[in-house]
């Protein structure tokens, strides 16, 4: 196993992405510092928003250091996410681009597709971004305080 430094992991999913949530859930359980399970609980149909937003509130609020979201592709959940200041979501589905996401971009919610890839990719894409640390090199800090004030003022923040 790829060594984790201790970390809360808010973990949540709709419907589609319940049986690899259960499956990471399960694999993570005693490698991480805690593990924050926002639901969903079952294969009950429901909506991907609402996990977007439980595991963005952890976030936010200090009780959780990463989050992990997964849906049927990764997109509803990582498009939900990313409309809540404070989350840098992105989808990956390899290894490269979950820990590069961290290391340059700060990125603080992985989204993956329950319905995409397999468990054992899913497992490796999972240890790789939880392992990986944001190196604040002075082009990756330069381009995170643009995306974070385009995410204070919004448009306004763009020059015309």
């Amino acid at each position: 196993m790829t060594q984790i430094a201790p970390l809360r992991v808010a973990i949540g999913g709709d419907h589609a992405g319940f049986p690899l949530k259960e499956l990471i859930a399960r694999k993570l359980d005693g490698h991480v510092s805690a593990l924050i399970d926002c639901g969903t609980n079952s294969e009950q149909s429901c909506d991907y928003p609402d996990f977007a937003v439980e595991v963005a509130r952890h976030l936010i609020a200090g009780k959780a250091d990463r989050g992990l979201l997964i849906c049927g592709s990764g997109v509803g959940v990582s498009v939900a996410a990313n409309k809540i200041p404070g989350i840098r979501a992105a989808i990956c589905h390899d290894t490269y681009s979950a820990h590069q996401g961290v290391e340059h971009d700060d990125m603080n919610v992985l989204c993956i597709g329950g319905r995409i890839i397999g468990s054992e990719l899913a497992m490796e894409i999972v240890y790789s971004f939880l392992s990986a640390q944001y190196t604040p090199g002075e082009r990756h800090q330069r381009r995170l305080d643009k995306v974070l004030e385009i995410e204070r003022l919004g448009l306004d923040a763009l020059k015309s």
